[in-house]
């Protein structure tokens, strides 16, 4: 199943650009390859980019507060493993403290590395980080594979308390909805959204074997779902035919 995730919110949205992001930093960093870690540095330098929202950080805190107090709600719950709550409250609690820990935005003290900021600075130029352009960088990434992973691992980490609070807030977001199987019938869906339930994310799994792509919209009063198939001519068109699918909605 291919899964499609559409955000309801921008703060979610924000939350999906940088797990995607953290996501492509370790798989890049685990290689051996100088591309792959040039690449590696340019995603460091996007995360920067996206975490340089100025509500970001606190945002992500009244978040982490807002499901401990949540989860708190629930001790003397018979229904309630205590034992699995403690260990979930443990983890918003250090994630809370080591994001709550670092100074300013998201890789702030990276900004202090003047050698590191004179690669952002010409990395959105195309060929802009050539040998006669940063030849201290290219000799870098001629150093031992060790030593760039090492190096990687040191600035990477000054991002970790943030990495770790994106991912544990989203596995949260995403277990607390139900999949529903339904069927796009003619290729078209549309679901009215229950009132009083603030819906922050939707979740589609499609069958690759379909051939289709998935065309999504929503608000908080309803989703709307068109699915399309890739033809020859390289563009998106309606697919007429019957297509079922599940769907998962996350508040």
């Amino acid at each position: 199943m291919i899964l499609y995730e559409y955000p309801f919110n921008e703060r979610i949205r924000t939350y999906l650009r940088l797990e995607h992001l953290f996501l492509r930093l370790a798989e890049l960093m685990s290689r051996s390859e100088p591309l792959d870690h040039h690449f590696a540095l340019t995603t460091i330098f996007e995360v920067m980019d996206v975490g340089a929202r100025a509500d970001l950080k606190s945002d992500v805190l009244k978040d982490l507060d807002k499901q401990k107090q949540v989860l708190n709600g629930y001790r003397g719950n018979p229904a309630i493993a205590e034992g699995v709550l403690d260990k979930v409250i443990a983890q918003l609690d250090h994630c809370f403290t080591s994001l709550n820990g670092l100074t300013g935005k998201a890789g702030q003290s990276l900004t202090e590395n003047d050698w590191l900021m004179s690669i952002r600075s010409r990395v959105g130029i195309p060929g802009g980080t050539c040998e006669f352009d940063l030849p201290a960088y290219y000799a870098w990434q001629h150093r031992d594979v060790s030593i760039r992973q090492a190096d990687l691992q040191r600035w990477a980490s000054t991002l970790a308390p943030l990495a770790e609070s994106i991912h544990l807030l989203l596995k949260m977001l995403r277990d607390s909805g139900a999949p529903q199987k339904v069927v796009a019938v003619a290729g078209q869906f549309q679901q009215n959204l229950p009132q009083g339930r603030t819906f922050q994310l939707l979740r589609l799994a499609l069958d690759p074997a379909l051939q289709m792509i998935p065309e999504i919209s929503g608000n908080r009063l309803m989703v709307s779902i068109r699915l399309m198939r890739h033809d020859a001519d390289d563009r998106l068109h309606s697919s007429g035919e019957d297509g079922a699918f599940e769907l998962t909605l996350c508040s």
